[in-house]
């Protein structure tokens, strides 16, 4: 008789030297760095840490302080009930807020030093206000609410308020993790008083539309922006619904006048995405970010500048090849600065307002995340890498020297051993020339054999850099005695357009290929146990991880897979965001000919090659890979008598993000793999 599986996590022996090493519990506790908003003086930096509690199963956040050049950082917020966010700095150097102390999300204020608390505004309980931002000279504000558009059941049936059901006429009727509401998004602007209080009611700018803004649902109010006199604000939407809502990428930027209640697309013409405007400090110009492909999700993003005096627009990036993301001006407005990824790394660079040559600011091994300019030549910036949490750095643009501003997690940190991270290149079956980390367990020794996991990376098109997860974390995974190979195979950004595109209509070609490489290369050093070699992905990386299951040759002791596509002919009609299907997949199943994808690509199609134990994971409320996929292929393993076990998230969607659901998927995950990856071979169930 089997152990019930909770008595089991119970025995096992995670690694608990959890004061040295990282583990699942040890993630949990440490603080995450969240917004940042930089003084109108530039002095000092407000941010807010969130806290997550096992025990509560929540996360609550604070509002943190620190001098711009460095200093003691201050806590302003202690409030264990509710959490701080939406951060603003008003022109008089107060700090306004959003909290839900009183039961609802409100405003509030307080000075710089934390005092002087007061309540500003009385939306309504049932409001959900969103997204606030102040006007640069405080006479108005911005904010999101939901706006109701259409019709539930109850809505139609007023007869039947117990009826549990939802009539679908049209597409998106789910997106990601939420099902439709029959409400929409909408921006309202509102004026303030003299004593800084919203004045009279917000007023609807998009009243009568059934479109979103921002986007949905992870748009926020990087996608709102006022102009500096504060009479404009631009925002971002894509004005379609149903099917041609989810074929289509081309949401645009658009420009409110507050005097004449006028509104105009300034991206009409451009069919990719348009996101995340930004004002030039004068306001003749305004900037933002913009993909050329249509329903090319993934595509580069490119900086469109558009001037009001001119009506003209230029790609100020045309022929470069970096993705620009984190769009800042410089404050005489030549220049605008942004993030990119670069090599398995995230650099800040530099280009002229006018058009000309990118330039490379920064360099190192480290993701700079956001960041907000200091004077000409200093930039506040979020830091990571694989084995630090994100914290707050000064950069001198002109040196590249950093001055640390946070250290959020010493006291959980200190004494916590990490292990050594190598980069390292590895020709492909094509001779071209991949780059993939290796992450060595902690007190590596290279005279010892340890077993070794490849890890498949999700997106597609999402890159492998010194980002730090709470989850799929390197240093977790090392911690537990495995070495983690973890290869920028084709279709990651920051190696080049064409490496980044040529996934697409190529799923189970050359990435595939590029995975064999990075693994088969590795495991010619002696320390690689090849016969204790597992596999692990998500989302893309889970349908990796299906497509090797039935071509790995031996390869690999063990397979994990969370999220991802086991049969792309039944998840082509049930995903939601249809043009990602399309793009990515080449077409639908139901054309002819027929493409690729579904007959040399679909991991279905090799299901009788199985031969490997597997740990297949999915939540209910992932709409993007429905769950239905996750269930097919556990299904697959246990009607061919395959080692199998289906870890299951009712309450989850294509990410865990509850604080006992994530301890337990690491549990679950380890423990997966120190059964199926002893010295003397796979346990049978």
């Amino acid at each position: 008789m089997h152990k019930p599986l909770l008595t089991a996590l119970l025995l096992l022996p995670l690694a608990a030297a959890a004061q040295t090493t990282y583990t699942p519990e040890l993630l949990l506790k440490l603080g995450r760095l969240g917004e940042m908003q930089v003084s109108p003086d530039q002095k000092t930096v407000a941010y807010t840490v969130t806290r997550y509690s096992l025990s509560d199963n929540k996360g609550q956040s604070d509002i943190w302080l620190v001098p711009t050049s460095g200093g003691a950082a201050r806590q302003l917020t202690n409030t264990p009930a509710t959490s701080e966010n939406t951060l603003n700095w008003r022109a008089d150097g107060k700090l306004t807020f959003m909290s839900s102390e009183g039961g609802s999300d409100q405003l509030y204020v307080m000075n710089a030093d934390g005092s002087g608390k007061q309540l500003l505004s009385s939306f309504g309980a049932d409001e959900g206000v969103a997204n606030l931002k102040y006007a640069p000279k405080g006479n108005f504000i911005l904010y999101t609410q939901d706006v109701k558009t259409g019709k539930s059941v109850q809505d139609w049936y007023p007869d039947l308020p117990k009826a549990d059901a939802k009539i679908i006429d049209d597409l998106n009727y789910r997106h990601w993790s939420s099902w439709d509401d029959y409400k929409v998004s909408h921006v309202y602007f509102q004026p303030v008083g003299t004593d800084g209080k919203p004045v009279g009611s917000g007023k609807d700018i998009m009243a009568g539309e059934k479109f979103d803004a921002p986007l949905q649902p992870f748009g926020g109010s990087e996608q709102l922006a006022f102009s500096p006199d504060g009479y404009s604000l631009a925002y971002t939407s894509r004005k379609l619904t149903g099917k041609a809502e989810a074929e289509s990428t081309n949401s645009d930027i658009y420009l409110y006048d507050i005097r004449t209640g006028q509104t105009r697309n300034l991206s009409e013409g451009l069919g990719g995405y348009d996101t995340e405007p930004v004002f030039s400090p004068d306001g003749s110009q305004i900037a933002w970010l913009s993909m050329a492909t249509p329903g090319f999700e993934s595509d580069r993003n490119g900086i469109v500048v558009y001037d009001f005096k001119t009506k003209k627009r230029q790609d100020v990036t045309a022929g470069s090849e970096q993705a620009a993301g984190n769009l800042r001006w410089s404050a005489d407005g030549k220049t605008i600065y942004f993030a990119s990824a670069l090599a398995g790394t995230q650099q800040i660079f530099m280009v002229p307002a006018k058009g000309g040559k990118v330039k490379q600011l920064t360099k190192g091994a480290f993701n700079y995340n956001g960041f907000e300019l200091v004077g000409k030549d200093a930039v506040i910036v979020n830091k990571t890498t694989q084995a630090s949490p994100a914290d707050l750095v000064r950069v001198d643009l002109k040196s590249g020297r950093e001055t640390a501003l946070t250290n959020i997690n010493q006291a959980e940190l200190a004494g916590v051993k990490t292990g050594k991270l190598e980069s390292r290149m590895v020709t492909t079956t094509d001779g071209k020339q991949m780059q993939v980390y290796v992450t060595f367990p902690p007190g590596f020794d290279p005279a010892k054999k340890y077993p070794t996991l490849l890890y498949c990376q999700g997106g597609p098109q999402s890159p492998i850099s010194q980002s730090f997860s709470y989850r799929w974390n390197f240093q977790l995974m090392a911690a537990q005695g495995y070495i983690v190979v973890a290869p920028n195979r084709r279709g990651l950004p920051g190696f080049g357009t064409e490496w980044n595109n040529s996934i697409s209509g190529d799923w189970g070609g050359q990435p595939i290929r590029d995975y064999l490489s990075a693994i088969d290369a590795v495991s010619q050093e002696a320390y690689v146990d090849k016969d204790r070699r597992g596999c692990v992905g998500a989302s893309y990386g889970g349908y990796s991880v299906y497509q090797l299951a039935g071509k790995h040759e031996g390869r690999f002791k063990t397979f994990i897979a969370h999220a991802g596509l086991y049969n792309l002919t039944s998840w082509y009609p049930s995903t939601e965001e249809m043009f990602f299907a399309k793009h990515d997949i080449g077409g639908a199943p139901w054309e002819s000919p027929q493409h690729k994808s579904y007959t040399e690509f679909n991991p279905q199609q090799f299901a009788q090659n199985w031969d490997t134990p597997i740990l297949v994971i999915h939540g209910a409320k992932d709409f993007r890979v429905p769950e239905g996929q996750g269930m097919e292929a556990f299904g697959t393993a246990q009607l061919r008598g395959i080692p199998s076990r289906f870890l299951y998230f009712p309450n989850e969607g294509h990410w865990i993000s509850k604080p006992q659901n994530a301890v337990l998927w690491n549990r679950v995950f380890f423990e997966w793999l120190g059964r199926t990856l002893k010295p003397e071979g796979p346990a049978q169930r």
